[in-house]
């Protein structure tokens, strides 16, 4: 089903969902299993599941000269994706990403996802790969998540790369990234929500938040949308603080804010064990807050580790 129509149906109910990152290879199926079983009482219409690119690393040869080897080391989403709906009869939520595919490899995905049944996918530009100062595309492939939007809507209308004809036509939910606190990247909000709108009217049909700690932002990110026209469900992401370095770890890698109250209490805290606790509280009341205002959905980053998430979801549904 959509995650449209989960949300339609509904009817204001706010719903639960969580996101997955694919274990590190040699890791089995049951890594995920493990992953997902503490969560399914809350009954998630929805999980997704992250993709990454390719990276490269340096291998020193015989002659002593280091080679540049492309590197990826976590299994395929689109597998994770049909082991999930196979065991779980949920929907999988796939994403798929610009950075590592070429426009065949995404076309190829494409039809792989339609075979197994999946509706819904998110479409994301990417990160940038870790030897790489910026986003690099991948010659072949698309630089934006609106070139991936409309291959996306090519395919739901039957029209393919090398086909000269129509052939037979899917029926994708698109969703896409949002930033309360603006992407990096973007020289302002304003530029950012002219990206967004974009990809609105490219076809996305859901967005789905980057994590953030202070709800204002959310709430003046739903109005400034809506302002905007944009008019699509709007799902906050949230990650629970769960150690202490994160209170640093997580401005740096995400280009975040974190609220006076929160840091204060964190910087009292002796351990990572306080830290959670503190982290947990302060999500369980932000949670609360996001459903009184009629947030859709509230989508963890569990990272794998439903623990915590399990403890929030207990207090709040």
């Amino acid at each position: 089903m959509k995650i449209t129509d989960h949300i339609k149906n509904a009817k204001g109910k706010t719903l639960f969902s969580f996101e997955l990152l694919p274990p590190i290879k040699g890791q089995s199926i049951q890594w995920i299993y493990d992953a997902i079983e503490p969560l399914l009482e809350f009954n998630p219409p929805f999980i997704d599941v992250t993709s990454l690119r390719e990276d490269y690393i340096y291998k020193e040869q015989a002659n002593g000269l280091l080679q540049k080897v492309s590197y990826r080391k976590r299994p395929g989403t689109i597998a994770i994706c049909a082991a999930i709906i196979h065991k779980y009869k949920v929907d999988a939520v796939p994403h798929l990403i610009c950075g590592g595919f070429t426009k065949e490899e995404t076309e190829n995905a494409l039809i792989d996802l339609q075979f197994l049944g999946i509706d819904n996918v998110l479409a994301l530009r990417g990160d940038a790969r870790k030897a790489d100062g910026n986003f690099v595309p991948t010659p072949g492939g698309h630089c934006y998540a609106t070139d991936l939007i409309e291959h996306i809507k090519n395919h739901n209308e039957g029209k393919f790369l090398h086909e000269d004809v129509e052939t037979f036509k899917s029926d994708f939910c698109i969703g896409v990234a949002g930033y309360p606190e603006k992407h990096f990247e973007a020289p302002n909000m304003n530029t950012d929500f002219k990206y967004l709108k974009k990809k609105v009217e490219a076809g996305a049909e859901f967005i789905v938040t980057q994590m953030f700690f202070d709800n204002q932002k959310y709430f003046d990110f739903v109005k400034k949308c809506r302002e905007n026209d944009i008019n699509i469900p709007i799902i906050p992401g949230l990650k629970p603080i769960s150690t202490l370095s994160q209170l640093n770890v997580l401005p740096k890698i995400f280009h975040i804010d974190l609220p006076d109250e929160l840091t204060d209490a964190l910087s009292h805290a002796k351990n990572n064990n306080e830290a959670k606790e503190i982290g947990t509280e302060a999500m369980i009341k932000q949670c609360k807050q996001l459903i009184d205002f009629g947030a859709p959905v509230l989508h963890f980053y569990t990272m794998g580790r439903p623990e915590q998430t399990k403890q929030i979801a207990k207090a709040i549904f």
